[in-house]
């Protein structure tokens, strides 16, 4: 088998003009030959005609169809955000009175849906570490529904074991959600067994922080689901992708493999040094680290342990003040996201996942001196390094 990037690479999809790239759709509705032609496209019964771009366009059709080959499932759905994708999935698989179980460390505005909002249609969830598989599959109930985690969780990193989680999931009749955003390439939830791949196409996939998107990954069936005019999440929400945004992003999945594997032993490279000047580092590439072991099981190799890491300096006064120097030093931007070309730095506990109370933060082993970083795509990384050592060394964070 072809490997997914070599697939990516072969997709063929020609401009109007014979362009190397596709033409951009620029229409919201679309003409019928015949009145019946119309009536069978509503009725899902007419291949390869387009109804309203709310339903499908070309354009997202051509990204759909790479991210579906990036992620080795039959099809996929674009969104117009990260979020977007995760709340279609989740109303789209529960109905008032069913249950989640959730990973305890995942994405801030996930766990503000899943903790605030979704218990408004009186969908609760359970949020447990999902590297303990005793203790979740001891938290399933009848009515549960979901199986839910990240691959790589933000922001401590927690690395899902995706076979473990899935036997379960099919032991119990659920359905397997795996958040794929800070892994792309490096892990491929869906041949581990996951049912459904979730990705924030703003992050890592784009690469240029210039967009908001997202996609749901999986069966033929859940995106025909998905996309039902009379009850599917995606289209009755109404969160849809752009088609110029769409035919930008797909331009930049292009150099993703590129982009990944830079981003990644970048990261590898400064979570080394920062171990080895007495920073506690958290990043699955070190031998120390816990998940090191399962993240090499499931990974891709060539891809890396991914451009995230995180460390701590002991209290958020001093994570301020690092972040603001680096930023001075022309080290990277503070700001969060991930993904960019430049690197990216957060105090996670009071940013993306601002959204978890801080006695849960404190449980969770969230701490306020974190700091989350998103390794840029630098040219000289070890000029990097010494330049945020001696940002340490100015603050009197190591010696």
């Amino acid at each position: 088998m072809k490997k997914r990037t070599n697939r990516i690479e072969d997709l063929k999809y020609f401009g109007e003009f014979g362009g190397v790239n596709p033409s951009i759709s620029d229409s919201s509705t679309y003409t019928f030959l015949s009145a019946k032609k119309m009536f069978d496209t509503f009725e899902g019964n007419s291949e390869g005609c387009y109804l309203y771009s709310r339903h499908s366009s070309p354009s997202n059709l051509y990204l759909g169809e790479a991210l579906a080959t990036l992620e080795s499932t039959e099809a996929s759905n674009v969104f117009g955000s990260g979020m977007a994708a995760i709340t279609a999935v989740v109303m789209q698989l529960c109905k008032a009175n069913d249950h989640i179980i959730s990973s305890r460390t995942v994405y801030g505005g996930t766990y503000a849906f899943l903790e605030n909002f979704a218990t408004k249609f009186n969908v609760k969830s359970s949020f447990v570490d999902i590297t303990n598989i005793e203790l979740i599959e001891k938290s399933i109930k009848k009515n549960t529904k979901i199986l839910y985690c990240e691959s790589v969780s933000n922001p401590l990193l927690e690395v899902a074991n995706i076979k473990k989680l899935s036997k379960i999931a099919k032991k119990y009749n659920l359905k397997l959600v795996v958040d794929n955003t800070f892994s792309p390439l490096s892990i491929s939830p869906a041949t581990l067994g996951a049912d459904i791949v979730i990705h924030s196409l703003t992050k890592f996939i784009n690469g240029a922080s210039d967009g908001v998107g997202g996609v749901v990954c999986g069966t033929q069936q859940f995106i025909d689901d998905l996309r039902n005019v009379n009850n599917g999440a995606a289209m009755l929400f109404g969160a849809t992708l752009d088609s110029l945004r769409s035919a930008s992003i797909l331009k930049n999945l292009r150099t993703l493999n590129v982009r990944v594997k830079q981003h990644s032993k970048n990261a590898f490279y400064l979570a080394r040094k920062f171990e080895s000047v007495g920073i506690k580092t958290i990043y699955p590439g070190l031998k120390s680290n816990k998940f090191n072991t399962i993240f090499e099981k499931q990974m891709n190799a060539e891809y890396g342990f991914g451009g995230m890491l995180t460390i701590d300096v002991g209290s958020l006064e001093i994570a301020n003040n690092l972040m603001e120097l680096m930023q001075n030093k022309n080290l990277g931007y503070l700001a969060v996201s991930l993904g960019f070309y430049k690197t990216l730095f957060s105090a996670p506990g009071t940013s993306t996942s601002s959204e978890i109370e801080s006695d849960k933060q404190k449980k969770i082993g969230l701490k306020p001196g974190l700091i989350r970083f998103s390794i840029g795509i630098d040219n000289d990384i070890k000029k990097t390094f010494v330049e945020m050592r001696n940002c340490m060394k100015f603050l009197n964070i190591i010696k």
